[in-house]
């Protein structure tokens, strides 16, 4: 069973159990991934990979749209964002703990400055290397901040 059966089923759940936010949040992030099938010039299955990364921006734009309430005082919108972030957000794979992104950051420099490759010039190679490694559990920003903190210290 895929990625997208999976919140099918849960879509299905939210449905009888009458759960208004999980089925809004199901329903946007389902529509996303018809719409990220259907974007080229045929129509494509997306893999489980590809699903997961729709997944995550949703649940993105949940925060960010969060965000941007909390800034205006709509508190009430802020908890209804909040919550539908966290139910996309229980189909996602566990993040990555910082401790272990940070050893992966570390074997990535130190394997780039084997190959010659030190300081700044070299961050789009262990950024590329560490984001292989450490697939969808880590954030691209948590990434990025750590290995420039490693290559410039």
């Amino acid at each position: 069973m895929g990625v997208k059966d999976d919140l099918k089923a849960a879509l299905t759940t939210a449905m009888k159990a009458r759960d208004e936010v999980a089925l809004s949040a199901l329903r946007q992030a389902l529509s996303a991934i018809s719409v990220a099938e259907t974007a080229g010039a045929e129509h494509v299955e997306l893999s489980d990979d590809q699903v997961l990364k729709v997944l995550a921006a949703e649940a993105k734009k949940h925060h960010e749209s969060a965000d941007a309430f909390e800034q205006a005082g709509r508190t009430e919108k802020v908890a209804s964002e909040r919550a539908e972030a966290a139910v996309l957000e229980a189909h996602l794979p566990a993040a990555m703990s910082t401790e272990e992104l940070q050893a992966i950051v570390d074997a990535e420099v130190a394997a780039a400055a084997a190959d010659g490759a030190t300081g700044m010039k070299a961050m789009g190679k262990v950024v590329n290397a560490v984001r292989a490694r450490a697939g969808q559990s880590a954030d691209g920003a948590a990434i990025a901040a750590m290995v420039k903190a490693a290559l410039a210290g």
